[in-house]
């Protein structure tokens, strides 16, 4: 191969890869909780826990004990909506939680 084709095919790749978008459409399926992506093929445990852990970064605490303490699913499913989730909170200037 000449190195005016490798340079061509390199460039070329990495033009593609930067035009294409990380996350599937919604109309390509996937589970959206409060305008985030989280994924495809979710459980509904996973689900909930997303749920519970994105109220709670948006400062309500919301958590299953028995949940978190039992299912791994819940459990880790409850930290992504919380992590996800946590630029939804909002604080005003007296520092109370806007609901």
């Amino acid at each position: 191969m000449t190195f005016k084709k490798t340079i061509l095919l390199t460039g070329t790749l990495f033009l593609y890869n930067a035009c294409s978008t990380k996350e599937i459409p919604v109309s390509e399926g996937g589970y959206y909780y409060e305008n985030i992506y989280f994924g495809v093929d979710l459980t509904d445990t996973f689900k909930k826990g997303i749920r519970d852990g994105c109220m709670t970064a948006k400062g309500t605490y919301t958590k299953s004990h028995w949940f978190f303490n039992r299912k791994k699913e819940y459990y880790n499913g409850w930290f992504l909506g919380r992590n996800k989730c946590r630029n939804l909170l909002k604080i005003d200037e007296n520092g109370d939680l806007i609901l």
